[in-house]
């Protein structure tokens, strides 16, 4: 699957929930099914940075694509995390490269987080993007 048919997949599970109790329900479902990190990813080098939880990423080069592992200490955060990976995992570098995460405003999510999180959430992103570019320079 694409990036955008992945975007557009999970606002269609968010649009049939109008309550917001609802969708970080949905959320914090998206986490608990997130694998966990193995230990040995768990490392300050793979923290991220402006998150107010723990969040660590791992990235791997698969020949073009990325893969991506992450986990975080907060629940509704590992939600978000999740929710990253799965758009993001194993597709092309340069396709997350040029990415339009659209899917964040669709379902709402920048909205109805705090500003903190919201940061946070930014800063995965930033992150994701980053091990791409890092990756494409690397080609």
């Amino acid at each position: 699957m694409t990036i955008n048919e992945i975007q557009n997949q999970i606002i269609e599970e968010f649009e049939g929930l109008d309550d917001w109790m609802d969708r970080y329900a949905l959320l914090i479902d998206y986490g608990n099914e997130l694998e966990s990190l193995p230990e040995q990813y768990r490392t300050d080098n793979n923290l991220i940075e402006g998150c107010q939880s723990k969040v660590w990423l791992q990235a791997d080069k698969d020949g073009d694509k990325i893969r991506y592992q992450a986990d975080s200490d907060a629940i509704l955060v590992k939600g978000m995390v999740a929710l990253l990976v799965r758009v993001l995992n194993e597709q092309p570098i340069q396709d997350i490269l040029d990415a339009d995460l659209y899917f964040i405003d669709k379902i709402g999510l920048k909205e109805h987080l705090s500003p903190t999180r919201s940061n946070g959430l930014l800063a995965m992103v930033k992150q994701m993007r980053l091990y791409a570019l890092a990756f494409s320079v690397k080609q």
